[in-house]
């Protein structure tokens, strides 16, 4: 603990005032309209295995890297085209939500496109503090928490709505992650998700796997696993929420070759963290990789096309208000007799 709070004093400055919270088993350092989380050992997997498929670390070094480039907007087109979507999916809801929480928020991407009318007041929640520094404006109130999205710290019961924008593929405990999402809300609060889903860049992946089985004999993966669109309505279930939502959505964007595709994931901050991932591809590798991507999946123009599959979800925490199913066997009317009813409308009509 100590050491923690010895690195995260080092990195927020000795000059600020800084207020030290233990909170379970986590340290948080509270500064300004700011805070800041120092996981333990137990919390951060330092090691590898099938229920830490992740390096966390490694993505907030990531994640942060990214944030600090000389024009971070520059990559944020995917980012920014999921949080106005996620946001057309809060506008549907016909209410104001007074307090609202963006888990992985990034820089912002859903907050610029709520507005004042819709969500009164915004915390954001990210593991790399670099990018809550460098948030985009947006017209409601907001504060940053630096924070692992695995581990909320916040009380049961305490927001009206969540939001996530392409953030929750990169947790290594995903049905914890739900259920965290789940008491954090407010009885008949709703949770908006959106992540990346298994197609995501097949492109990239396949021609990755040509290569290397082409130059070395054997391959190792490049990309990220993902969750199964199957999975998700059974963890969002099992995590307690009801009245679910999910479904699935792809977006393509052209680059001229796989070199640029791979740049800018980087300055997404979505590079692959897994801990089985390999850590130097050959050159010789690459050039045939880029060469297979043109030849298998490349336009006419001399692009290629790598292809985002999206997964949005919907969810609802139980309120004692909200509409349930009719019990089974109290229908009044069966099938058969909307039959009979059709028919009436057509022979109506004519």
């Amino acid at each position: 603990i100590l050491a923690s709070a010895g690195r995260y004093h080092q990195r927020l400055g000795p000059g600020r005032p800084l207020l030290w919270v233990r909170w379970g088993r986590r340290l948080w350092v509270l500064s300004g309209g700011s805070a800041a989380a120092a996981s333990p050992p137990a919390a951060s997997s330092s090691g590898s295995g099938a229920l830490s498929p992740f390096d966390r670390g490694l993505k907030r070094k990531q994640k942060n890297w990214a944030a600090l480039q000389a024009e971070p907007a520059k990559c944020d087109y995917l980012r920014e085209e999921v949080g106005g979507r996620i946001a057309d999916r809060v506008f549907d809801i016909p209410r104001t939500f007074p307090l609202a929480l963006d888990v992985g928020s990034g820089r912002g991407y859903i907050a610029q496109h709520l507005t004042k009318e819709t969500v009164e007041k915004l915390i954001q929640v990210d593991i790399a503090e670099n990018a809550l520094k460098n948030a985009v404006e947006s017209e409601i109130p907001t504060v940053s928490v630096v924070a692992d999205e695995e581990f909320l710290p916040f009380k049961e019961d305490t927001f009206d709505l969540v939001v996530s924008s392409l953030s929750l593929h990169w947790v290594n405990d995903l049905p914890r992650a739900f259920k965290e999402i789940h008491q954090v809300l407010k009885p008949d609060g709703v949770f908006i998700g959106a992540m990346f889903g298994g197609d995501t860049l097949y492109e990239l992946r396949c021609s990755l796997q040509l290569a290397e089985l082409e130059r070395e004999g054997g391959f190792s993966p490049h990309v990220s696993p993902f969750t199964a669109v199957s999975d998700l309505g059974h963890l969002l279930s099992r995590a307690g929420f009801n009245t679910l939502t999910v479904d699935t959505d792809e977006i393509q964007v052209n680059y001229p070759g796989l070199f640029e595709v791979m740049e800018d994931l980087q300055g997404m901050g979505e590079s692959n963290c897994s801990w089985n991932r390999k850590p130097l591809l050959h050159r010789d590798t690459m050039l045939a990789a880029a060469a297979i991507y043109q030849e298998m999946y490349g336009n006419s123009d001399g692009s290629v096309p790598a292809t985002f599959q999206i997964y949005y979800m919907i969810g609802w925490k139980f309120h004692e208000s909200q509409a349930r199913p009719a019990q089974r066997g109290s229908a009044t009317v069966s099938f058969g007799d909307l039959a009979k009813i059709n028919g009436l409308i057509s022979r109506g009509k004519k």
